[in-house]
């Protein structure tokens, strides 16, 4: 009896308690959507959108315009690789969700991406941490981002698995890690600022093969597609950044930042009926305040970083620079996947890391409770009902909470750092530090740093 207790951690208890909530939320919508015939909230609002994020921009996979008339911000990848998995024929005379009867080799891919990117998943903790991978992965394979990604049939699952492959315990070879990088980047552009932090850890050669490889992916995408010059490219993508801003609450549905919420409070829509002038600035104030003081949190860990490198793991700054795009601009909130799988490979130790784990949990739960605002029903045709419903809207609170929970656990993540380094720094001092003993010099010819060495089993300690 005593062995038995012994074995039994109390963490893993209340994962797998958490996993059996997620069980129960794809119990919940799953009897929702046999007696409905559509997903409810927090899936996405329109019941005929299921997978148009990939059915909408495939056309321009075959016919140009997507930079000059659709103003897209993604890369050429993502329309080569659309070309690629789908029949040419079926956009020659099918428009908008009607093509999605006849290109079924598009629906072949997304649902063989998602199935990937599960698969994967659970390799992946399993190769990190044997006692806690199955709760972990299964809240990343079955939680809300994702399957909110699949549900859309956005590329995101596609960058995921690259994601996994250049960050995580999958394959060993760094080029083929900088290529996968490379793939991440050409398909979710924002991905950037992640695989620019490793730098902090004096990263240089890594850094500089993953900088290579993107320009090497995007410059063969550009002439297989024909368009998505780099003028194009960067046109599109300040035309999208100062230009979003939410002008009603269906633009708060799942979203990756506060942003929404802040523009909301900027905008022409009716808030008075329901807020206060003051209640309208407290959240305004919220939204900036949370958001930036994060954001300042996390740039301050990741000069924290500099100063100790072998005190905080990559996949920890990974997520601060993640995290700070995904902050910034609205992305949707699938994205989350990238922040979950960097959350996951914390340990459960102390309090912060724990707090972390916890709201990343939260936010997989894929239900919400839905208050109602007054709004009558709709009649709309459902894609996977295959019939009308009678789809009804509402808020969820969850919805208006992810985000926020991913900024709460980059605040802990960074003070954790921060505390790490404080406490190293007055632990080990400044003298007879080895710490660039594996940096290469970013470019040719310029020479890396002196070196000294110091204990491996210590830096696998501090690292861990």
């Amino acid at each position: 009896m005593h062995s038995l207790r012994s074995t039994i951690r109390p963490h893993l208890v209340i994962e797998y308690l958490f996993m059996l909530g997620i069980i129960a939320a794809l119990v919940h919508m799953t009897v929702f959507f046999v007696d409905n015939g559509y997903l409810r909230q927090p899936f996405f609002y329109e019941p005929s959108g299921t997978w148009m994020d990939w059915y909408s921009l495939s056309v321009f996979g075959r016919q140009e315009g997507a930079y000059d008339i659709n103003g897209t911000i993604y890369p050429p990848l993502s329309f080569v690789i659309m070309g690629i998995f789908g029949f040419d024929g079926c956009y020659e005379s099918n428009f908008s969700e009607q093509v999605r009867y006849c290109d079924w080799l598009g629906m072949v891919f997304i649902c063989a991406t998602y199935l990937i990117a599960v698969v994967l998943t659970f390799v992946h903790f399993y190769k990190f941490d044997r006692t806690t991978f199955f709760p972990r992965a299964f809240a990343i394979a079955f939680g809300f981002p994702m399957l909110y990604g699949f549900e859309r049939g956005n590329t995101v699952i596609l960058a995921y698995i690259f994601y996994l492959l250049a960050f995580g315990y999958l394959i060993k070879s760094a080029r083929l890690r900088w290529i996968c990088a490379a793939m991440v980047v050409n398909l979710k552009v924002y991905m950037i600022a992640a695989i620019l932090t490793p730098l902090v850890r004096r990263r240089w050669r890594a850094v500089e093969g993953m900088l290579i490889a993107i320009v090497l992916v995007y410059l063969i995408s550009w002439q297989v597609l024909g368009e998505g010059s780099p003028a194009q490219v960067i046109r599109n993508l300040t035309i999208y950044s100062g230009g979003f801003g939410a002008q009603r609450l269906l633009d708060l549905w799942f979203s990756s930042s506060l942003v929404p919420l802040r523009t909301l409070m900027e905008s022409e829509f009716p808030l008075f009926t329901a807020f206060s002038l003051q209640q309208v600035e407290l959240i305004w104030l919220f939204a900036v305040g949370l958001t930036y003081f994060s954001q300042g949190l996390m740039v301050t860990a990741l000069a924290a970083t500099w100063v100790r490198p072998e005190v905080v793991p990559t996949y920890r700054i990974i997520f601060f620079g993640a995290l700070i795009a995904l902050s910034t601009k609205e992305a949707g909130g699938y994205t989350e996947i990238f922040l979950l799988m960097s959350i996951f490979m914390e340990r459960w130790r102390g309090y912060l890391r724990p707090a972390a784990i916890l709201l990343a949990y939260i936010a997989c739960i894929p239900d919400d409770w839905i208050f109602k605002i007054g709004t009558p029903p709709f009649v709309r045709d459902s894609f996977l009902g295959n019939r009308e419903v009678i789809a009804e809207y509402g808020i969820g609170p969850l919805s208006l909470a992810r985000p926020v929970f991913m900024l709460i656990i980059g605040i802990l993540l960074a003070w954790l750092t921060i505390k790490d380094v404080w406490a190293d720094i007055r632990n080990q001092g400044w003298a007879g530090r080895w710490r660039f003993r594996r940096d290469a010099a970013l470019l040719p010819g310029v020479a890396a740093p002196r070196r000294e060495e110091r204990g491996e089993g210590q830096l696998k300690r501090q690292q861990d």
